[in-house]
């Protein structure tokens, strides 16, 4: 949350973002001046990542980042008062991390928190990745397919080598 709409604050997000996440094919958001801004067009595009912005004053297509703000609003703004912006700033981030992360339930996941929907995505892909892997080691093992010399000298293989020499 920041007092302007200077770049500083989503360049920061982004940059968090990318740290602790794969980063996505496709970025997509409004065409407000933090998200067109150079520096923040530079980090979407050494992270080769595809730009997408949507057209001017077409709020629907950027629809998921505009039901959230509706959320914020509507769930915690609305029914808050806030001593001043630093109250405000710590509120709507515990809403953030405790409710909305942890305890509000959406349709879109599957009627599961977005904690819970990452959790089961990263177990997901772990067993993916898993499979992938006992899949090249199973095709190494093909029994069809030439074996790597492993270092036994009294290997078929070498066996033959020693007895052309």
């Amino acid at each position: 949350m920041g007092r302007d709409l200077d770049h500083t604050l989503t360049l920061v997000a982004l940059r968090r973002a990318l740290a602790r996440y794969p980063a996505p094919e496709i970025h997509h958001s409004d065409q407000g001046v933090q998200y067109a801004a150079t520096a923040y067009i530079q980090v979407l595009q050494e992270a080769h990542i595809q730009i997408s912005m949507a057209e001017i004053g077409e709020a629907w297509q950027n629809g998921h980042a505009e039901r959230l703000i509706r959320t914020i609003k509507e769930e915690e703004i609305d029914l808050s008062e806030y001593l001043d912006y630093h109250d405000a700033y710590r509120q709507i981030g515990q809403f953030l991390d405790e409710v909305y992360m942890h305890k509000r339930i959406h349709s879109a996941l599957g009627y599961l928190t977005p904690a819970e929907f990452e959790e089961q995505w990263r177990k997901e892909q772990a067993v993916a990745l898993e499979t992938a892997v006992d899949s090249v080691d199973n095709a190494a093992r093909c029994p069809h397919c030439p074996q790597p010399y492993d270092g036994d000298d009294a290997s078929p293989r070498m066996q033959g080598a020693e007895g052309r020499a």
